[in-house]
């Protein structure tokens, strides 16, 4: 009887471990993953509005590229940004600005007439300035759903 117990108890104690275990290595995986679990949960924090790990920023609209560039213009303005060139490019247009030391690219892509994908990248110098990014992207959003994206 006694070497009966004996057995069992041993028998838990090697389940026990063996869960133990289990549950330190899965959890050692889980805090590998953490970065990638909050860079997951924060990119996705500004409605609607998509990054990539290197900090830029992605929206698309369903507005016309002439009224998705109004927008953008007037945002642009609105948080005193300077306009410093336009540029076509093959399938819309680029907007180049800058802003205390940072430097501001918005691509609008025309996907159909009346869908346009709006793609920011702000640099400050060696890095990424991904709120400034959203920040214009959420002020576009702005005018657009105000009715204040003029035709220009």
């Amino acid at each position: 009887m006694i070497t009966c117990s004996l057995r069992n108890i041993a028998a838990a104690t090697v389940v026990r471990m063996g869960y133990r275990c289990m549950a330190l290595t899965s959890l050692a995986l889980l805090a590998a993953c953490a970065p990638l679990a909050l860079t997951a949960v924060g990119v996705g924090s500004a409605a609607g509005v998509q990054h990539t790990l290197n900090g830029i920023a992605y929206r698309t609209f369903t507005a016309p590229l002439p009224q998705v560039r109004g927008a953008a213009i007037a945002s642009l303005n609105r948080m005193g940004i300077k306009v410093d060139a336009r540029d076509k490019s093959a399938d819309g247009e680029v907007i180049k600005a800058k802003a205390n030391g940072r430097e501001i690219e918005i691509e609008l892509e025309a996907l159909t007439p009346g869908t346009t994908r709006m793609r920011t990248a702000v640099r400050n110098g060696l890095f990424m300035d991904a709120a400034t990014g959203t920040e214009i992207i959420l002020q576009t959003e702005r005018v657009l759903t105000n009715g204040k994206g003029s035709l220009t």
